[in-house]
């Protein structure tokens, strides 16, 4: 599978519960951290869920 980086560019102050546990999961803790993953159908959901708050590239 493709791999995607992901970084945590906005912050989670003020959003819905569900978005900031969408960020936990992920494996971001502060803001500018990248993490990378494998674009499985439940990863690109999560960065769905919360593509305002991330920038997604292809790694």
């Amino acid at each position: 599978m493709a791999k995607i980086k992901i970084t945590y560019v906005n912050s989670a102050i003020d959003r819905k519960y569900d978005q900031k546990a969408t960020i936990k999961a992920l494996g971001l803790n502060k803001l500018n951290s990248c993490v990378e993953h494998e674009a499985t159908p439940q990863i690109l959901g999560m960065v769905r869920k919360v593509n305002h708050l991330v920038k997604v590239e292809n790694a």
